[in-house]
Protein backbone atom coordinates (compact mmCIF):
# COMPACT_ATOMS: atom_id res chain seq x y z
CA UNK A 1 0.00 0.00 0.00
CA UNK A 2 1.55 3.70 -1.21
CA UNK A 3 1.57 6.45 1.37
CA UNK A 4 -1.49 8.41 -0.59
CA UNK A 5 -3.74 5.33 0.61
CA UNK A 6 -2.26 5.11 3.77
CA UNK A 7 -3.15 8.67 4.56
CA UNK A 8 -6.51 8.15 3.04
CA UNK A 9 -7.34 5.20 5.38
CA UNK A 10 -5.75 7.37 8.54
CA UNK A 11 -8.61 9.89 7.43
CA UNK A 12 -11.22 7.05 7.53
CA UNK A 13 -10.04 5.94 10.89
CA UNK A 14 -9.95 9.26 12.40
CA UNK A 15 -13.71 9.78 11.56
CA UNK A 16 -15.01 7.79 14.86
CA UNK A 17 -12.25 9.33 16.55
CA UNK A 18 -13.87 12.63 15.93
CA UNK A 19 -17.43 11.66 16.78
CA UNK A 20 -16.47 10.36 20.28
CA UNK A 21 -14.27 13.31 21.04
CA UNK A 22 -17.34 15.86 19.74
CA UNK A 23 -20.16 13.94 21.11
CA UNK A 24 -18.78 13.16 24.52
CA UNK A 25 -16.74 16.58 25.35
CA UNK A 26 -13.77 14.37 26.08
CA UNK A 27 -11.42 16.84 24.37
CA UNK A 28 -12.64 20.15 25.30
CA UNK A 29 -12.98 23.01 22.85
CA UNK A 30 -10.03 22.37 20.73
CA UNK A 31 -9.35 18.52 20.09
CA UNK A 32 -12.37 18.28 17.89
CA UNK A 33 -11.17 21.24 15.55
CA UNK A 34 -7.60 19.48 15.24
CA UNK A 35 -8.50 16.02 14.56
CA UNK A 36 -10.73 17.12 11.58
CA UNK A 37 -7.74 19.42 10.96
CA UNK A 38 -5.75 16.69 10.84
CA UNK A 39 -8.29 14.62 8.60
CA UNK A 40 -8.38 17.29 5.98
CA UNK A 41 -4.45 17.71 6.17
CA UNK A 42 -4.20 13.77 5.43
CA UNK A 43 -6.76 14.89 2.15
CA UNK A 44 -4.79 17.24 0.64
CA UNK A 45 -0.99 15.25 1.28
CA UNK A 46 -2.56 12.23 0.01
CA UNK A 47 -3.92 14.10 -3.11
CA UNK A 48 -0.77 16.06 -3.46
CA UNK A 49 1.53 12.89 -3.11
CA UNK A 50 -0.68 10.36 -5.70
CA UNK A 51 -0.66 13.04 -8.12
CA UNK A 52 3.24 13.80 -7.38
CA UNK A 53 4.75 10.72 -7.39
CA UNK A 54 2.52 9.13 -9.84
CA UNK A 55 0.98 6.99 -6.92
CA UNK A 56 -3.02 7.52 -8.06
CA UNK A 57 -3.94 3.88 -7.83
CA UNK A 58 -7.92 2.11 -8.25
CA UNK A 59 -8.14 2.03 -4.12
CA UNK A 60 -7.31 5.38 -4.25
CA UNK A 61 -9.57 6.74 -6.82
CA UNK A 62 -12.31 4.40 -4.88
CA UNK A 63 -11.34 5.24 -1.35
CA UNK A 64 -10.77 9.41 -1.00
CA UNK A 65 -14.24 10.39 -2.29
CA UNK A 66 -15.16 7.76 0.26
CA UNK A 67 -12.96 8.93 3.23
CA UNK A 68 -14.22 12.49 2.41
CA UNK A 69 -17.86 11.80 2.78
CA UNK A 70 -17.45 9.76 5.86
CA UNK A 71 -15.63 12.68 7.72
CA UNK A 72 -18.06 15.48 6.27
CA UNK A 73 -21.06 13.21 7.05
CA UNK A 74 -19.86 12.38 10.50
CA UNK A 75 -18.81 16.27 11.71
CA UNK A 76 -21.69 17.37 10.33
CA UNK A 77 -24.13 14.64 12.16
CA UNK A 78 -22.13 15.72 15.34
CA UNK A 79 -22.70 19.25 15.27
CA UNK A 80 -26.74 18.35 14.55
CA UNK A 81 -26.67 16.03 17.78
CA UNK A 82 -24.38 19.07 19.28
CA UNK A 83 -27.39 21.51 18.34
CA UNK A 84 -25.30 23.64 16.40
CA UNK A 85 -26.44 22.77 12.78
CA UNK A 86 -30.42 22.30 11.58
CA UNK A 87 -30.90 19.28 10.36
CA UNK A 88 -32.54 19.71 7.67
CA UNK A 89 -29.57 21.41 6.13
CA UNK A 90 -27.24 18.30 7.22
CA UNK A 91 -30.08 16.01 5.33
CA UNK A 92 -29.78 18.11 1.90
CA UNK A 93 -26.48 18.26 2.14
CA UNK A 94 -26.04 14.48 2.78
CA UNK A 95 -28.74 13.44 -0.07
CA UNK A 96 -26.80 15.39 -2.51
CA UNK A 97 -23.87 13.36 -1.45
CA UNK A 98 -25.68 10.04 -2.16
CA UNK A 99 -28.03 11.12 -5.54
CA UNK A 100 -24.14 12.08 -6.73
CA UNK A 101 -22.60 9.01 -5.60
CA UNK A 102 -25.11 7.17 -7.31
CA UNK A 103 -25.33 9.13 -10.53
CA UNK A 104 -21.54 8.85 -11.07
CA UNK A 105 -22.22 4.69 -10.74
CA UNK A 106 -25.09 4.43 -12.95
CA UNK A 107 -22.62 6.37 -15.24
CA UNK A 108 -19.33 4.16 -15.28
CA UNK A 109 -21.71 1.34 -15.77
CA UNK A 110 -22.94 2.99 -18.84
CA UNK A 111 -19.06 3.64 -19.65
CA UNK A 112 -19.76 7.89 -19.10
CA UNK A 113 -16.63 8.79 -16.19
CA UNK A 114 -17.85 11.54 -14.60
CA UNK A 115 -14.86 13.91 -12.84
CA UNK A 116 -15.25 15.90 -9.83
CA UNK A 117 -15.79 19.40 -11.21
CA UNK A 118 -14.56 22.40 -9.52
CA UNK A 119 -17.91 23.19 -8.26
CA UNK A 120 -18.24 19.75 -6.11
CA UNK A 121 -14.66 20.82 -4.84
CA UNK A 122 -15.74 23.96 -4.00
CA UNK A 123 -18.32 22.38 -2.02
CA UNK A 124 -15.90 20.59 -0.13
CA UNK A 125 -13.69 23.33 0.64
CA UNK A 126 -16.85 25.35 1.78
CA UNK A 127 -18.11 22.48 4.47
CA UNK A 128 -14.56 22.21 5.60
CA UNK A 129 -14.45 25.74 6.14
CA UNK A 130 -18.31 25.78 7.64
CA UNK A 131 -17.46 22.59 10.13
CA UNK A 132 -14.41 24.56 10.89
CA UNK A 133 -16.19 28.00 12.36
CA UNK A 134 -18.96 26.17 13.45
CA UNK A 135 -16.79 23.62 15.63
CA UNK A 136 -14.87 26.81 16.59
CA UNK A 137 -17.34 29.23 17.28
CA UNK A 138 -18.50 26.49 20.35
CA UNK A 139 -15.90 28.74 22.06
CA UNK A 140 -15.61 31.83 20.14
CA UNK A 141 -19.15 32.98 19.62
CA UNK A 142 -17.97 35.83 17.22
CA UNK A 143 -17.68 32.76 14.79
CA UNK A 144 -21.36 32.10 15.17
CA UNK A 145 -22.23 34.56 12.30
CA UNK A 146 -19.79 33.90 9.73
CA UNK A 147 -20.07 30.20 10.25
CA UNK A 148 -23.62 30.37 9.66
CA UNK A 149 -23.34 32.29 6.16
CA UNK A 150 -20.15 29.47 5.29
CA UNK A 151 -23.00 26.80 5.91
CA UNK A 152 -25.69 28.35 4.09
CA UNK A 153 -22.79 29.00 0.92
CA UNK A 154 -22.30 25.23 1.67
CA UNK A 155 -25.36 24.19 0.90
CA UNK A 156 -26.22 26.56 -1.59
CA UNK A 157 -22.77 25.34 -3.45
CA UNK A 158 -23.86 21.67 -2.95
CA UNK A 159 -27.71 21.98 -4.65
CA UNK A 160 -25.77 24.12 -7.64
CA UNK A 161 -22.90 21.34 -8.12
CA UNK A 162 -25.32 18.85 -7.82
CA UNK A 163 -27.58 20.04 -10.13
CA UNK A 164 -24.02 20.75 -12.63
CA UNK A 165 -23.19 17.01 -11.97
CA UNK A 166 -26.69 15.55 -12.91
CA UNK A 167 -27.16 18.29 -16.52
CA UNK A 168 -23.62 16.82 -17.75
CA UNK A 169 -24.47 13.46 -16.85
CA UNK A 170 -27.42 14.10 -18.94
CA UNK A 171 -25.50 15.94 -21.59
CA UNK A 172 -22.81 13.30 -21.84
CA UNK A 173 -26.17 10.57 -21.93
CA UNK A 174 -27.47 12.48 -25.16
CA UNK A 175 -23.71 12.64 -26.73
CA UNK A 176 -23.70 9.05 -26.76
CA UNK A 177 -27.13 8.06 -27.96
CA UNK A 178 -26.73 10.13 -31.06
CA UNK A 179 -22.99 9.29 -31.92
Amino acid sequence: MNLPNTLTLIRIFLVPVLVVVLLTRTGGFFLGPAIFGAAVLTDYLDGYLARSRNQVTRLGIILDPLADKLLVAAAFLSLVEMGAVPAWIVMIILAREFAVTGLRSIAAGRGIFIAASALGKSKMVLEVVAIFMLLLARRFTLLEGPSVVALWASLVVALVSGADYFYNFRRESSRLHTA
